[in-house]
């Protein structure tokens, strides 16, 4: 070999060599890791599953039977601060579940106890059976039960609203003053037993409610207080969204800021026991709009009545939320984001189907998912 070739191969070896340390560096992007999914190890066979902020849950942490509870194992630990507490219970038992160090903790509670504090979910007057909904001083709840002319579940005539009035400075102390209101449906229509939910819309509070025609079909409908001088009044009602033969009507699943506009929008599924058509609502302009759709999804069981089988997971920064709901056949939990649409970002199985609850613990990926199964275990899911 020449001089000159000799020169250059020597060349190319050394730039060889060197060159992945004079390469450009290349950032790497996270990577989340895929759900994952493990079962809680509880000494009973649960029925009944409530998430942080129900009426069980705030019964249970204001009653002061959390102290006096047995802790699960020698090394259990409370749950954190402000994290929030699950509570599952059934006919041998019952536990409340929280979040230390990523890893969900139980305190055993008697069965009794959770039968009792459970029956907060009921309001005095309400449908038999069903559940109310209670924030900043205001309270909503089903009263007067009619009969389905489908031959389903007992419907209801009124939407009771109940808020708690100023109570005046001194003298002896008295009783907090309620004003009550009661609300109706549309005409020819009644409320489907499905449990109120209260929410903020341009600053004063709203109730959403679902009414179903004596024709067929259920609708979200929105009550709010237009001025405050005004009382109660219907805001707007949904397009109403068919409901089979023997099927159930439109249910909620959630209501957040899924589009990061500051406005609250809502999540419900239509036909959930039929095609489970996701929807995602929008309230503007004094008008309830659809603004997405997907099928393939569910938040009912059967026979489990209201369970809530849907439930947010915040983000650990400022965004919007995720949604966690079954898929159709309640064989998987589906994660969904809803920026410029619905997109499903992952799913994982369970080793049974979805049955009487689903609820969240935590932030973003240290989140962590309570799936009650229909073989009465709860399923623990890290997104």
């Amino acid at each position: 070999m020449s001089e000159r070739g000799a020169l250059i191969a020597l060349l190319f070896t050394l730039t060889s060599l060197a060159g992945p340390a004079l390469a450009e560096p290349v950032r790497a992007e996270p990577v989340r890791a895929e759900p994952a999914v493990s079962l809680l190890d509880l000494p009973f066979r649960a029925r009944a599953l409530r998430g942080p902020g129900s009426a069980v849950a705030v019964a249970v942490a204001t009653s002061g039977v959390l102290p006096l509870a047995r802790p699960r194992g020698a090394t259990a630990e409370a749950p954190e601060p402000g994290a929030g507490i699950v509570v599952v219970w059934g006919d041998a038992g019952g536990a409340v579940l929280g979040l230390a160090d990523g890893t969900v903790v139980t305190t055993l509670l008697g069965a009794e106890t959770l039968e009792g504090l459970s029956a907060a979910e009921t309001p005095r007057g309400a449908l038999p059976g069903s559940r109310g909904a209670s924030r900043d001083g205001i309270s909503a709840y089903l009263a007067g039960p009619v009969p389905d002319p489908a031959g389903g579940p007992v419907q209801a005539r009124d939407l009771v609203v109940r808020e708690r009035q100023p109570v005046g400075m001194g003298g002896d102390p008295k009783p907090v003053p309620i004003a009550a209101t009661t609300l109706s449906p549309a005409p020819d229509s009644a409320f489907a037993p499905r449990r109120p939910h209260i929410l903020t819309v341009d600053g004063r509070p709203a109730i959403l409610a679902v009414t179903v025609a004596a024709s067929g079909g259920g609708a979200l409908a929105l009550y709010g207080q237009g001025k405050p001088d005004r009382g109660w009044s219907v805001l707007a009602r949904g397009e109403p969204q068919p409901v089979p033969p023997g099927g159930q009507p439109i249910k909620p699943a959630a209501l957040a800021d899924f589009a990061g506009t500051g406005a609250p929008q809502i999540a419900a599924v239509a036909e959930p026991d039929g095609a489970g058509r996701l929807q995602l609502w929008t309230y503007a302009g004094g008008a309830l709009r659809l603004s997405h759709e997907a099928k393939g999804y569910t938040t009912v069981s059967p026979g489990e009545n209201e369970a809530d089988l849907a439930a947010l997971i915040e983000p650990t920064r400022p965004g919007p939320p995720e949604l966690a709901v079954p898929s159709l056949d309640r064989g998987a939990v589906a994660f969904l984001a809803f920026k410029d649409g619905i997109r499903e970002r992952a799913r994982v199985s369970l080793p049974a189907p979805a049955a009487f609850g689903l609820a969240s613990l935590g932030r973003g990926e240290g989140a962590r998912l309570l799936v009650g199964l229909s073989d009465g275990r709860i399923a623990v899911v890290t997104p």
